[in-house]
């Protein structure tokens, strides 16, 4: 999986070849056909262990008395830096998905399971009073987690700069969209 990781990641989708990734595994083809049965094989599951990564991005455990202001901050972090270390294998998702069927609806499951992670987010800072609940939780994340989704493809994959022309600042970039959460779900003391 570290191969082809890397042979997607250097050569893209249509031009990684099983040689090549063979080649880089150190290993015979008849050792990849052991546990892939094609390139398509394997490419799914290099993108299933970078979603994990980024469901999963090894945020410390979040008590429900925390800030809620910090959490979010905390959680567009680790979002925005596991989005930035699989950053590669997410522009090779969004080509492929435009002309593979399967992946189009892998792309859409990975993007489901964050809208209903954060919806659920969303209901419980709306229980405790700190969102407004006026907002359906799951419009509002498929919205926010939308916003997000896309500044990070925008930033860690076509590389858009600022006006000045230098790359997007990291911080500047978790602390907008993070202020953008927080003033759509009206959180008190931080508009």
């Amino acid at each position: 999986m570290k191969a082809a990781r890397k042979v997607f990641e250097r050569d893209g989708y249509l031009d990684a070849r099983l040689a090549d990734i063979t080649k880089e595994a150190r290993c015979a083809s008849g050792s990849f056909y052991t546990y892939f049965a094609n390139k398509e094989e394997v490419l799914a599951a290099v993108l299933l262990e970078a979603q994990e990564d980024m469901l999963h991005p090894g945020m410390g455990r979040v008590e429900g008395t925390d800030d809620p202001y910090a959490v979010l901050e905390a959680s567009n972090r680790a979002y925005l830096k596991a989005y930035r270390r699989n950053a590669k294998l997410m522009g090779l998702l969004e080509q492929v998905a435009q002309v593979e069927p399967e992946f189009r609806e892998f792309r859409s499951r990975r993007s489901d399971a964050f809208i209903r992670r954060n919806a659920r987010g969303i209901a419980d800072l709306q229980a405790r009073g700190v969102a407004d609940r006026e907002v359906d939780p799951m419009m509002a994340s498929r919205a926010l987690s939308s916003m997000v989704s896309a500044m990070a493809y925008s930033a860690f994959v076509l590389g858009d700069r600022q006006e000045e022309g230098t790359p997007v600042d990291f911080e500047e970039l978790v602390s907008t969209v993070t202020r953008l959460w927080a003033n759509a779900l009206r959180f008190p003391g931080h508009r």
